[in-house]
């Protein structure tokens, strides 16, 4: 079944909002999820060198995955985790991504992400999946997070949101922190570009408020926006323990509530972040 959220907004961030919004949780494809493993296996094995654990950690379905992003706008740790849960579980235990609204929007790379399971980065998309018994993974930070400086790199935040945490609590189902370093190499982001976003007004037209300049290939030094190779950055990531929360709407309005459950999830990635960073035996590529 298809699903198409209301849109007010004309012109081009009319457009993205509108696209972003047609969604199903049937536009999974398994067989060119299957198709793909070869590939994936190639990225997280030889190109990234993936070291995953904590699959003990992750409670019965249906749960929900909370990370911090990296790897500028390709955010490489979120494809591996993908990769690796499809090679783990398979169409047994689906895990349905998350993604902005101007990928979800874009007419190739959306179809693609809509193949691959990923849901538009919304209460409505996130909480149906849920409801019908499948996991979901989430980006709080965003862009915030994965076009951080590369000097922040081992820095969770998050970004100050926590609508995950009343997503999780109207739904009554765990949270699974998933902490995970190495993605910022493969694209070390060298500025934000704040000022460049609202001078180009981007956040008018695209819903972006940064235009980051990153190191890459083959361009050396260029907009993270454009196509480019990674570089071979050696990927850690660990599911952590489990964080709970009370199935009591109510406490959606409790400020204190929400917030100290947000900083627990936060903590409990920086944990993890801080233990798969110690095992760091070079600067940049892991």
């Amino acid at each position: 079944m298809k699903h198409r959220r209301e849109q007010q907004r004309g012109g081009l961030g009319g457009y993205v909002a509108e696209h972003a919004g047609d969604w199903s949780l049937e536009d999974q494809n398994t067989e060119a999820m299957d198709r793909q493993v070869r590939f994936w296996r190639f990225i997280t094995d030889k190109w990234f060198r993936m070291e995953i654990d904590g699959w003990e950690n992750i409670p019965e379905p249906p749960v929900l995955v909370v990370g911090v992003h990296s790897g500028a706008p390709f955010v490489w740790d979120a494809w591996t985790v993908g990769a690796q849960w499809w090679r783990r579980f398979g169409e047994k235990r689906t895990l349905h991504g998350t993604a902005h609204d101007a990928l979800m929007a874009f007419p190739v790379i959306g179809r693609v992400f809509r193949s691959m399971g990923v849901l538009p980065a919304a209460p409505d998309s996130m909480a149906t999946a849920l409801a019908e018994g499948r996991d979901v993974i989430v980006w709080p930070g965003g862009e915030v997070d994965s076009l951080r400086p590369w000097s922040e790199r081992d820095v969770a935040t998050l970004g100050g949101r926590t609508g995950f945490i009343r997503l999780a609590i109207r739904m009554g189902v765990p949270i699974v922190p998933v902490a995970t370093v190495g993605g910022a190499d493969a694209m070390p982001v060298l500025i934000r570009g704040d000022k460049l976003a609202r001078t180009l007004k981007l956040d008018r037209f695209a819903r972006l408020k940064v235009f980051p300049i990153a190191l890459s290939l083959p361009w050396i030094i260029a907009p993270a926006a454009l196509p480019q190779i990674p570089l071979p950055a050696k990927i850690r990531t660990r599911f952590m323990s489990p964080v709970s929360v009370e199935h009591d709407t109510e406490l959606c309005e409790n400020e204190e509530y929400v917030e100290a459950k947000y900083n627990e999830v936060r903590e409990r990635i920086q944990d993890g972040m801080d233990a798969l960073a110690a095992k760091r035996k070079f600067p940049l590529f892991g």
